[in-house]
């Protein structure tokens, strides 16, 4: 079953080995956001020839090609996930390390409203929140902050 990473990879006229088949299809097949050595890891374990240093290119090869994108969650690792066409944002859980992925539309109007006010045609942004769950008390309402 070819991903639609590996058709977006066609479609930008990359070359693509068994080797970039295959971390194509586990970089698709993410739902968790992985860094390289959890590529690699995922990989290897589909193809034992597979080597990190060939991970490290393919990523910077299909990062480049534009068909995945880096993200940064402050935690000193470099994540990747496949580009969609669909716009969406991630809330981190800093405790431990879940990224939780959303949309909003209020979020989309107000980032092109603060652009046109302060005179700008918004061509991208990219938003990531970051928090620790809110404790609820026995009667259910919460202790936690927001801010």
């Amino acid at each position: 079953m070819v991903t639609r990473l590996e058709n977006m990879c066609v479609e930008k006229g990359l070359k693509m080995t068994d080797q970039r088949r295959t971390i194509s299809r586990v970089l698709s097949e993410a739902t968790d956001h992985p860094d390289v050595e959890e590529v690699y890891r995922r990989a290897a374990a589909l193809d034992s020839r597979i080597s990190i240093a060939t991970v490290y290119r393919t990523v910077r090869l299909l990062e480049d090609a534009g068909v995945i994108e880096r993200l940064d969650f402050g935690d000193g690792r470099s994540r990747y996930e496949e580009t969609r066409d669909d716009h969406h944002h991630h809330l981190i859980d800093v405790q431990t390390g879940r990224v939780i992925e959303f949309q909003s539309d209020e979020i989309e109007a107000l980032k092109r409203r603060v652009a046109r006010e302060l005179g700008y045609e918004l061509l991208g942004h990219r938003l990531e929140l970051y928090g620790v769950p809110i404790r609820r008390d026995t009667d259910g309402s919460g202790s936690g902050s927001e801010g």
